[in-house]
């Protein structure tokens, strides 16, 4: 555990130099949520039927959305690792006295939680405390309605990280079966950022489909753990939802697994 751990720390602290990208990103991704927003907002005013989620929700789960982009939807593979299997450079990775799969997981760990710090913080706190100061109330991010709202968003959102780092495992290691990993690296980042609830909140949906978006293990990265923020879905349905999250981290982890597994036996070491 002390390797990775210290693996974690090494890399975490690599990420955190990146403050110009990330101050970057915090504008762009506070410009894009505030079209959303307006979006929403002719949405909510000219519909003539009752929604399944109120408009301030709504607003909340965009924000969410804005500030954790990059911490729990996983854009693509570990690139610094794609590059050592395309290069041959894997190969001092392999002969690390550790478990390869957890070796890179940890990386994957870092990489979601690193941004949480630069981007995340950063954008919080403009929407939920200097947007009331402007007179954006509307447009603000409100706080949980209660503290067990608040400690049911956390608690899953720590199971979104760990099914983000899964995820993220899965578009990693599809390097070792394909020349170049674009692939499936631009394919399943769409696929996601939709069907989490990224673009629309997934309760405004058509309801023929939310049991088959709801059934994904996409939900849990986005929408039930920020539903459970704007209190859109109550604290008594936290159990439900880390079941929910730990059965397709068992399942995604177990699937990386096997293809690590098989993937080094038929890895040819190229390159330097």
């Amino acid at each position: 555990m002390k390797a990775y751990w210290s693996l974690f720390v090494a890399r975490f602290a690599l990420l955190l130099q990146y403050r110009t990208a990330a101050l970057a990103g915090v504008v762009t991704q506070l410009f894009w949520g505030l079209v959303k927003v307006m979006v929403l907002q002719a949405f909510f005013t000219h519909t003539t039927s009752a929604q399944p989620i109120t408009f301030q929700q709504a607003v909340g789960y965009i924000w969410l959305g804005q500030a954790f982009l990059m911490a729990i939807v996983p854009w693509g593979g570990d690139r610094d690792i794609q590059e050592l299997i395309r290069t041959g450079a894997v190969g001092y990775d392999l002969l690390r006295p550790t478990d390869l799969y957890n070796f890179w997981f940890t990386r994957a760990l870092a990489l979601r939680i690193a941004p949480l710090i630069l981007r995340a913080i950063p954008l919080l706190c403009v929407t939920s405390l200097i947007f009331p100061i402007l007179g954006l109330d509307e447009w603000s991010l409100s706080v949980p309605p209660t503290f067990a709202s608040f400690l049911a968003f956390f608690l899953s959102f720590i199971g979104a990280i760990f099914l983000s780092s899964a995820l993220t495992m899965l578009l990693t290691v599809s390097m070792m079966w394909t020349i170049s990993g674009e692939g499936i690296n631009s394919v399943l980042p769409t696929l996601i950022i939709v069907l989490s609830g990224m673009i629309v909140p997934l309760p405004l949906f058509p309801e023929w489909s939310k049991p088959f978006l709801n059934a994904l293990p996409f939900s849990g990265l986005i929408d039930k753990p920020f539903r459970l923020f704007t209190g859109n879905l109550q604290p008594n349905a936290l159990f439900n939802i880390l079941l929910h999250q730990t059965f397709w981290i068992i399942i995604i982890i177990i699937l990386g697994r096997v293809i690590v597994k098989h993937g080094i036996k038929k890895l040819v070491i190229q390159g330097g």
